[in-house]
């Protein structure tokens, strides 16, 4: 049986949950126009040890810089499936801070032009390193 080093294997996370924006995402021309809110759920797995003994924001993800990449995209750019905007999401998201291992992100489209009854359609992934 092999053993593994202390601390290895752990993963540390943080959660930036219900984000709300609004954006101009879908495959209908109209939704392209009116618009309509999206809700995003952020995780992201780093080494937050430091962080906590050291109770220094340099240490760790600073969490309104997480929320800032999520709205200048959903908010500021256009795609036709919320697949591209989670992609885009996470790709900015990862360049941007290196001790990122990985992120998970999940995009809410609560009143897509779909017939029926639901809460929402929403598209998760996981990107890492």
């Amino acid at each position: 049986m092999r053993c593994l080093a202390k601390g290895a294997g752990v993963i540390d996370k943080i959660y930036v949950n219900g984000m709300e924006f609004y954006g101009y995402h879908g495959a209908i021309p109209e939704e392209h126009v009116l618009g309509q809110r999206f809700y995003v759920d952020l995780i992201v797995e780093t080494d937050l040890k430091k962080a906590g003994e050291r109770d220094c924001l340099a240490d760790t993800i600073n969490y309104a810089e997480l929320y800032e990449i999520c709205r200048e995209i959903v908010e500021e750019k256009q795609f036709t499936l919320i697949e591209a905007v989670a992609e885009q999401i996470a790709h900015r998201i990862l360049s941007s801070f290196p001790t990122i291992g990985q992120c998970t992100v999940k995009v809410s489209k609560p009143n897509p032009p779909i017939k029926g009854h639901y809460q929402s359609v929403a598209v998760e992934i996981v990107r890492g390193r």
